[in-house]
């Protein structure tokens, strides 16, 4: 489908390439015991998954600052929970995790696979609203940092996907044009729609059970990018 038009990849990270709940699931079981709140994982997971995904989006719209995100994600599980944590602890637990979070290294199936498979016919890329401090210890630390050329933040953007400045910067980084250029990631709103506004191709891989829609082709498993490339 895309295999005569396309030069360029630019992969999403965190929920694309690198499985974020899995990584973060088992930061919090570390964190969690290292400073003895004793909540079970699953009930603290069953709240804080939605909730960051909620966070997340503020961040994105520029409603909230990264140190709100941080904050308020665990203030309000502890919250919901009923379970009271000094500002201090939680402070200290967002620090930690953050710290230890990159530590932890898995991909979703197939993201090797598909990456040797793409590497000797594209240039791949990254562009990720993730923290920039983090986001690099995530990429060397699983192994995946050498496949990719260019890797766009959206602190070195100064804006956050879907705003078109980190498309039209990464299309400069990376020396090419959205109309040879390919976006796959797992969030509708920030990658896709953000990308196709910008003149992308666009994939969606749904990493999250969402409805099929109308904007670009969708993905359950990486293994399926051979077959549009």
């Amino acid at each position: 489908m895309f295999k005569n038009t396309v030069t360029d990849i630019f992969f999403d990270l965190d929920h694309t390439l690198w499985d974020f709940e899995k990584n973060s699931a088992l930061t919090f079981e570390k964190i969690l015991f290292e400073h003895s709140i004793n909540v079970d994982l699953n009930d603290f997971l069953k709240v804080y998954v939605p909730a960051n995904l909620a966070f997340w989006k503020l961040y994105r719209e520029e409603k909230i600052t990264k140190e709100d995100l941080r904050y308020q994600r665990l203030k309000t599980v502890f919250d919901d929970l009923n379970y009271p944590v000094p500002d201090a602890v939680i402070h200290k637990m967002s620090d930690d995790y953050i710290s230890k979070l990159s530590g932890y290294n898995h991909l979703f199936p197939n993201a090797i696979n598909t990456l040797e498979y793409l590497r000797p016919s594209y240039k791949l890329h990254i562009i990720t609203n993730g923290f920039q401090e983090v986001q690099g210890k995530k990429l060397r630390n699983s192994g995946i940092h050498g496949y990719f050329d260019q890797i766009i933040d959206s602190e070195m953007a100064g804006v956050k996907k879907p705003n078109p400045i980190i498309f039209e910067l990464a299309l400069e980084k990376a020396g090419t044009t959205a109309d040879k250029s390919l976006m796959i990631g797992d969030n509708l709103e920030a990658d896709i729609q953000g990308a196709l506004s910008s003149g992308y191709h666009a994939l969606h891989f749904n990493a999250h059970q969402e409805p099929e829609h109308e904007y670009c082709k969708m993905i359950h498993d990486l293994i399926e990018i051979k077959s549009f490339l």
